[in-house]
């Protein structure tokens, strides 16, 4: 494998390291003013939520690595705490992009960009109307990470507010994941559309512990079709089916549709199949109509 050493790699290509592995990274659009009260809106992919009580997110806008001068959100953090931050979705994302230009101090991106601004409720900086969720912000803390060109600054934020377009709510007034379209950072030039077949869904752990992938039969383990994922979800079965429910499906001639001379590797696919479509329990059963001497 290739062995970056940061200590001795060109801070560019270090970053362009960074965000090709790190990705997809969601996008706080940022949204600050200054003590003028000019307003600034720019977009940032070093930003998560990492905390729900209180609620916090968190972004940086790093030293430009060019010239290690700070950016305008940044500077305006300083001056004025308070920060909304809107999530970018498609429909957003071109004037989003045009907005992270180095605008000189002072220019109002929302006029750049044609986007709307929308004055928030608890804080001083303007909202992005067409942006789905709006998060209105206190600056808790600011942490200087260095000094040089492209060190981060961590942009601490309580979340005081949030506004959700109803558009976007499923039947349980939940953000439907499909409705909201959201786009994420990767490296270089390009972007995640969160949407269509890159939406998929992974059950949470059972309540309870899972009998693990080390307690499934070793042929299995080493089966040519199944993959990790597959393994993943048979080991996140809090037990294995009953020896009668496996003798049952036997009696019912279940092996018959398959090729004989071909066993094993049938019913691995078939099993396959089901696990793809979300159906653990009947995959276990028919792995172990071959391995139920190993149960």
């Amino acid at each position: 494998m290739l062995k970056i050493d940061p200590s001795c790699t060109p801070i560019p290509r270090l970053h362009g390291y960074l965000l090709g592995a790190i990705a997809p990274r969601p996008i706080a659009f940022a949204s600050t003013i200054d003590k003028e009260g000019n307003p600034n809106l720019s977009p940032f992919s070093f930003f998560n939520a990492f905390s729900a009580n209180p609620p916090i997110c968190v972004f940086s806008p790093a030293r430009r690595a060019k010239d290690n001068t700070t950016k305008h959100t940044y500077e305006n953090t300083k001056e004025v705490d308070e920060v909304v931050i809107n999530v970018v979705n498609y429909d957003l994302v071109q004037q989003m992009s045009l907005s992270s230009s180095d605008f000189p101090k002072g220019v109002n991106e929302f006029e750049k960009t044609g986007l709307t601004p929308l004055p928030s409720e608890k804080v001083k900086p303007f909202r992005v109307a067409e942006s789905p969720v709006q998060m209105e912000c206190k600056v808790k803390q600011i942490i200087e990470l260095g000094s040089e060109g492209g060190a981060g600054n961590l942009i601490v934020c309580e979340i005081v507010l949030i506004h959700v377009n109803e558009e976007i709510l499923d039947q349980n007034e939940m953000i439907d994941p499909y409705k909201i379209d959201l786009v994420s950072r990767m490296g270089g030039n390009w972007y995640c559309r969160a949407n269509g077949d890159s939406l998929f869904e992974v059950e949470k752990p059972i309540r309870g512990i899972g009998i693990g992938v080390d307690n499934i039969p070793a042929e299995i383990i080493s089966s040519k079709v199944l993959t990790g994922n597959n393994l993943g979800q048979l080991g996140n079965t809090k037990e294995l089916p009953l020896k009668a429910e496996i003798e049952a499906l036997i009696n019912d001639g279940f092996l018959k549709q398959f090729d004989q001379d071909n066993l094993a590797m049938e019913i691995h696919r078939y099993a396959k199949g089901l696990l793809d479509s979300g159906d653990v329990k009947n995959a276990w059963k028919s792995l172990m109509t071959i391995y139920i001497d190993k149960k």
